[in-house]
C-alpha cells in the first residue's frame, strides 16, 4: 500500500472504518432501509463594526434570510391529529408542508425547543416518504408518532457548550426504544399542545447535533486506492439510498450504476483498480428540508481529487500517481526556500489571472493560469524574482480551488475589445458598461464562490478535464519555490456558493441536507458570510476542513493558508487544523508542517459574533494561538476611516490635520487630536499589535495596547505574539493603496507627493514587527481606476502591468453597482491628468519598495520573534502631549553582548532608529534619549535612487533627526 493512499490516512486508518461518538451513552443502531460575488453586508453599528471593514466585496448584496414561518396556535385532538383554522392550513400547504425548523435534535436522546408553556406536551412525527400534510386541520401522512418527555435537568454542559445560543430552550427526552438511525432519514416535525388540547405549535427539526452524536466518523472518505481495488466512501447518514453512476468520459453516456451499502451512516462500494480514471457521480435519495420532499440528488464526491469542467463529474484519480507528478516533485521539500521563523515572513497577495492576463511575454495559451508561473523569463516572473531577492518570502494566491463564477470551458468566454475601450475618455462610463455586460461570461472572478474545496480550479488549467489542473498546480508551486517564494493558498471554508437539491454547484447540501450549513433559530440558512454559511462547529464539517488542508499541504506542498472570514470558523477547528498541519513530517509525508503558516480574517460579526455559536476564530480569541489575523487597526489609522465610511476621510498618511481635504468640519484641535490618536494606534501596530505592550500615549499616560482604543471603542492591541498580526494597508478588497491615496488627499497634491505617500504607507508595514502584507501592485502604484470592489470587474479594471508602462489609472468610471454613489468624486480625479503617474514614477516606486524590503531583511531587529523581545527592545519617542504631529520615531535596541537580560541578535547593527515623517514639509525633531549614539543613515538608503531620503540626517548632540517630507528614514549604529 502506498505511503499516502488518501489524505485521510493522516488522521485515521484506511480500513476498516472507525466511528467516533460524541456521547458515551449513544447506542447507534444501523439504518434500515448560485452566483458568486455576494458582498458581505456591513454588520450592525456597534463597537466592533469597523472590525468587519475588509468585507466590502464581491458583488450584489447577500440574499436576505427567508422570513420565519408564523407560529400559528393549533389544537391537538386525542387522536393526535392537529387542528388548525383554514388560513393556517393554507399557509402550511403553501410552504411545502413546513419551511421552518425551530427545534433541535441534539443527541440521540435529547430534543430542545423554545416552548414556554411548562404544561406543554410534545410529540415527534416522522414520514419516510415525506407525505405529511395538513388536511381538515390534522397532521396526516406520518408513519410514526412518539411522545417526548420533559427533561427537567436541561441541557448537559457539553451540549450547551456546543449550542450556546439555545441553552435556555426546554429539553425533551426521546424514548430509548426509538430507532433514531431510521428516523433521521425521514421528514420530521415536532408538535406541541397544552393540557386542554387547544393550543399547538408545529415545526421541523435541525439534526446536526444528533448526527454528530451518533454518526461522527473518523474513517476513510472519498476514494481510497489499493493495489487491486478502489473503495469509495461517502458519509450520508440521512440518505435513504445511495448509488454511484459511472460515465464514459467527461461528457459521455452512463456506463453502469452500482448500489452502495451503508454501515452507521457511511456508504461504501469497492470497484476494480482498472476503473481508475473513470468519471462518476453519486445519486443520493434523501429527504431535503428545502423542498419538504424526498429528492434524488446527483452530486460530485465531496472528497473529489479530480473533476471535469465545471465540476459536472468526479474524476476517479489517484492523486499519488507518478503520472501526475512534475519532474523532481518528490524532492521539492528539499528545495523549499529557507524559513527560520514565522517572524521572517512577508506576504505578497496575488490573483492568479491578474498575474499574467496582460503579460505578452507569456505564451497566449498560458496567460491567466497556473502555467504562467512556469515561464521563468516572463515579465511577471522577473518581477517576483526581484521581490524575492530583496527579501519577500511568500506569495498569497487568491482562491484556486474549484469555484463557481467562471466557466472552465474557455471556448465559452466572452471578452471586450480592450483596444476600443482604450480610446474612451478616462472618466467615461462606457468602459464599465461594456465590462458589466459580459461579466458573468468572461474569464474573471476572484473565486470566493466555493463549490468543492479539494480540486484546483479548471479555468486556470490548460485543460479542465483530466490531469492538467493537478500537474499544472504542482508546477506552479514548484516554480515559485524555486525563485525563493513560498506559496499561500487562500481557502474559503466559511460559506458555499450554492445549496439545495438542484444545480451542479450545490454538493454538500445535496448529500447531507441541513448539516453542512449553519442555520438560524428558524431553520433558515445564515448568509452573513455572503451566502450559505458553513458550520465548522459540526463534527464532520470540522473534519472536512482539516482533511482538505492536509490534502493541499501534502499533495500540493502548499506552504501556508489564508482563511477567508476566519471569524466565522470555530477556534477549535483552527487549532485542530494547526495541530494536524504541524504534525506533518518530511520523512513520512514529504512536508515539514512546522513551516506552514496560518492566518485569516478575524472579523467578529453576524451570527457568530461574541461567541454566540461557540468560541470563534476572531481577532481577540486567537491571541496566544500563533495564528495570524489581519490588523485593520493599523490599516484604518494609516489610511483614514474604514472601507465602509466616506472615502474622503483622512488618516495619518493621507493628510489628516496636516493637509486637510475639506472633509472634516471640526476645528484644528479636533483634527490634531485625531492625528495623535491615529499615531498611538500605528505605534501599537508597529510593536506587533501586542495587547501588553506599554506605550506612552498622546495624553502622556502609559497604556497597554489593549487599553488604547480605536475611534469605535475597540481595543487596538489584541495579540500575544508578533506572528499573530498581519499588518497591511491594502488588499484585494476595496481600493488599491494608490487609489486610496488619490481619494483621500487634497486634489492639489502633485503626483510626486502621492507617490511618496504610497511608499511611506508601505514602509510603515515593511518596518513593523509582525507579518507585513502587500497587495500585488502597490509597489508599482497599481490602480483599479478607483474601483472599490473589483471581484467581478474583469481584466480591464484589474490589470497588472509588469512592463511598468502603466499603472491602470483612468481607464473609466468603475462599475456602477458598487461605485455609483462616489462617481461625483471619482470622475474629476480620473479626468485630471496630474493624477496619472509616468513610467519613471512607477520605476521609482518599485526601487523604493525593493529598498525597504532590503532594509527589513538587513537586520533581525525588524523581525523580533517574541513579545518579550519587543517589549524589551522597541521604544517609541516623540510621544505624549508635546509630540510633533505627523512624526513617529521608533528605536530598536540590540545587546552589546549576549546576557541573561538580552541576547545579541544582529551582528552588524547594535541600534536601529526609524523616523516616519508624514508631514508635507521637512521636520527636525530632538530625541534626548537617543543622543550621543553613533547613528548613520542605513546603507541601503545612502545608495537609494530617492534623492530626498539621502538628505536625512542625525546629529548626536542633541539627538536631532532631520527627515525630508513624506519620508521614512532608517538610521543604524554599526557595531565596531
Amino acid at each position: 500500500m502506498q505511503m499516502l493512499l488518501h489524505v485521510n490516512s493522516l488522521l485515521a486508518p484506511t480500513s476498516p472504518p472507525r466511528f467516533a461518538s460524541a456521547s458515551a451513552s449513544a447506542s447507534p443502531s444501523p439504518g434500515r432501509s448560485g452566483a458568486r460575488g455576494t458582498a458581505r453586508p456591513l454588520p450592525p453599528a456597534h463597537a466592533h463594526s469597523a472590525r468587519a471593514a475588509a468585507l466590502g466585496r464581491r458583488g450584489a448584496p447577500a440574499p436576505a434570510a427567508a422570513a420565519a414561518s408564523p407560529r400559528t396556535p393549533m389544537a391537538v385532538g386525542e387522536q393526535g391529529g392537529a387542528y388548525a383554522d383554514a388560513d393556517a392550513d393554507a399557509a402550511v400547504a403553501s410552504q411545502g408542508f413546513l419551511s421552518d425548523a425551530r427545534a433541535y435534535w441534539l443527541t440521540r436522546s435529547l430534543i430542545a425547543w423554545d416552548v414556554s408553556d411548562k404544561e406543554t406536551s410534545v410529540f415527534l412525527y416522522a414520514s419516510r416518504d415525506a407525505t405529511m400534510h395538513v388536511s381538515d386541520g390534522r397532521i396526516q401522512g406520518y408513519d410514526s408518532k412518539v411522545e417526548l418527555h420533559p427533561e427537567h435537568a436541561g441541557l448537559p454542559t457539553s451540549v450547551a457548550e456546543k449550542f450556546p445560543f439555545i441553552s435556555s430552550y426546554r429539553t425533551f427526552r426521546v424514548p430509548s426504544s426509538v430507532d433514531v438511525a431510521s428516523l433521521v432519514k425521514c421528514q420530521l416535525v415536532v408538535a406541541s399542545f397544552d393540557a386542554h388540547g387547544k393550543r399547538q405549535d408545529v415545526t421541523g427539526l435541525q439534526l446536526p447535533g444528533v448526527l454528530d452524536d451518533m454518526f461522527a466518523y473518523t474513517g476513510p472518505l472519498g476514494s481510497v486506492f489499493s493495489k487491486e481495488a478502489v473503495c469509495l466512501y461517502l458519509w450520508a447518514p440521512t440518505a435513504q439510498d445511495v448509488s454511484v453512476l459511472f460515465y464514459d468520459g467527461p461528457a459521455g453516456p452512463l456506463l453502469k450504476t452500482l448500489q452502495l451499502k451503508e454501515f452507521n451512516g457511511v456508504w461504501s462500494v469497492s470497484v476494480p483498480r482498472s476503473w481508475e480514471n473513470q468519471y462518476y457521480l453519486y445519486d443520493v435519495k434523501v429527504y431535503h428540508p428545502s423542498t419538504s420532499q424526498v429528492e434524488k440528488c446527483l452530486a460530485a464526491d465531496p472528497y473529489a481529487r479530480g473533476l471535469t469542467a465545471n465540476g459536472t463529474r468526479t474524476w476517479l484519480v489517484d492523486i499519488n500517481s507518478e503520472t501526475l507528478k512534475p519532474a523532481s516533485w518528490d524532492q521539492l521539500s528539499d528545495e523549499k526556500p529557507n524559513l527560520d521563523s514565522f517572524s521572517d515572513i512577508s506576504i505578497y497577495e496575488l490573483h492568479i489571472r491578474d498575474f499574467s492576463a496582460h503579460d505578452c511575454t507569456v505564451d497566449c495559451n498560458s496567460r491567466g493560469g497556473f502555467r504562467a508561473f512556469t515561464c521563468q523569463d516572463s515579465a511577471g516572473m522577473h518581477h517576483l524574482r526581484k521581490l524575492s531577492v530583496a527579501g519577500l518570502t511568500h506569495v498569497h494566491l487568491l482562491p484556486s480551488f474549484h469555484f463557481a463564477g467562471v466557466d472552465d470551458n474557455k471556448s465559452n468566454w466572452k471578452c471586450v475589445d480592450e483596444a476600443e475601450l482604450a480610446k474612451l475618455a478616462p472618466g467615461s462610463d462606457a468602459q464599465q458598461a461594456a465590462i458589466v455586460a459580459i461579466q458573468e461570461e468572461d474569464p474573471y472572478n476572484w473565486g470566493y464562490n466555493p463549490v468543492l474545496w479539494g480540486v484546483p480550479k479548471g479555468s486556470y488549467a490548460s485543460n479542465p478535464d483530466g490531469s492538467s489542473r493537478i500537474i499544472e498546480y504542482r508546477q506552479m508551486v514548484q516554480a515559485l519555490n524555486r525563485i525563493g517564494l513560498r506559496v499561500v493558498m487562500d481557502v474559503v471554508y466559511n460559506h458555499l456558493n450554492s445549496s439545495g437539491p438542484f444545480g451542479v454547484s450545490s454538493v454538500l447540501d445535496k448529500i447531507v441536507p441541513g448539516y453542512y450549513l449553519r442555520r438560524d433559530v428558524n431553520g433558515q440558512i445564515e448568509n452573513s458570510a455572503a451566502m450559505n454559511n458553513t458550520a465548522s462547529e459540526h463534527f464532520m464539517v470540522d473534519r472536512l476542513i482539516v482533511d482538505d488542508l492536509l490534502n493541499w499541504a501534502v499533495n500540493y506542498k502548499v506552504d501556508g493558508f489564508r482563511f477567508d472570514l476566519m471569524g466565522h470558523i470555530m477556534k477549535s477547528t483552527m487549532m485542530r487544523a494547526k495541530s494536524a498541519l504541524q504534525s506533518l513530517t518530511r520523512d513520512i509525508h514529504g512536508v515539514d508542517g512546522t513551516k506552514i503558516y496560518m492566518y485569516g480574517e478575524g472579523w467578529d460579526f453576524g451570527e457568530v459574533e461574541q461567541n454566540k455559536r461557540g468560541i470563534n476564530a476572531s481577532q481577540i480569541n486567537m491571541s496566544g494561538t500563533g495564528i495570524g489575523s489581519f490588523n485593520d487597526r493599523i490599516r484604518d489609522a494609516v489610511n483614514g476611516g474604514n472601507p465602509f465610511g466616506n472615502p474622503l476621510q483622512q488618516g495619518f498618511s493621507t493628510g489628516l490635520f496636516l493637509q486637510p481635504n475639506g472633509y472634516y468640519q471640526g476645528n484644528e484641535a479636533d483634527t490634531r487630536l485625531a492625528l495623535a490618536t491615529c499615531a498611538d494606534q500605528i505605534q501599537i501596530g508597529l510593536a506587533g499589535n501586542l495587547k501588553d505592550y506599554v506605550l506612552i500615549s498622546h495624553t502622556g499616560e502609559a497604556k497597554k495596547g489593549s487599553e488604547i482604543h480605536t475611534f469605535d471603542g475597540s481595543s487596538v492591541g489584541y495579540t500575544s505574539s508578533p506572528v499573530e498580526t498581519i499588518n497591511y494597508v491594502s488588499a484585494h478588497d476595496n481600493e488599491t493603496l494608490f487609489d486610496i491615496i488619490n481619494l483621500k488627499t487634497p486634489t492639489g497634491l502633485s503626483i510626486d507627493e502621492r507617490c511618496r505617500i504610497n511608499h511611506l504607507a508601505s514602509s510603515l508595514m515593511a518596518l513593523s514587527q509582525g507579518i507585513p502584507f502587500f497587495h500585488a501592485g502597490d509597489e508599482i502604484l497599481r490602480s483599479k481606476s478607483l474601483d472599490r470592489d473589483s471581484y467581478n470587474s474583469g481584466d480591464w479594471f484589474n490589470k497588472l502591468d509588469f512592463t511598468y508602462e502603466t499603472n491602470n489609472w483612468g481607464v473609466g468610471l468603475p462599475p456602477r453597482e458598487k461605485n455609483v454613489d462616489n462617481w461625483h468624486s471619482i470622475k474629476p480625479r480620473l479626468e485630471n491628468p496630474s493624477f496619472r503617474p509616468s513610467k519613471n514614477h512607477i520605476l521609482a516606486a518599485l526601487d523604493n519598495f525593493i529598498d525597504i524590503l532590503k532594509i527589513r531583511y538587513s537586520s533581525p531587529l525588524f523581525r523580533l520573534r517574541t513579545a518579550k523581545d519587543i517589549e524589551r527592545r522597541v521604544r517609541f519617542h516623540n510621544t505624549g502631549p508635546s509630540l510633533v504631529p505627523g512624526v513617529i520615531v521608533m528605536s530598536i535596541e540590540d545587546a552589546q553582548n549576549d546576557s541573561l537580560e538580552m541576547a545579541q541578535l544582529d551582528k552588524n547593527f547594535s541600534y536601529v532608529v526609524t523616523v516616519f515623517n508624514v508631514c508635507p514639509h521637512k521636520v527636525s525633531v530632538e530625541i534626548p534619549d537617543l543622543a550621543s549614539l553613533r547613528l548613520e543613515l542605513h546603507p541601503v538608503q545612502v545608495n537609494s535612487s530617492d534623492a530626498l531620503v539621502r538628505q536625512s540626517a542625525y546629529q548626536a548632540t542633541p539627538g536631532r533627526f532631520t527627515v525630508p517630507p513624506r519620508t521614512a528614514a532608517v538610521f543604524v549604529q554599526p557595531r565596531r
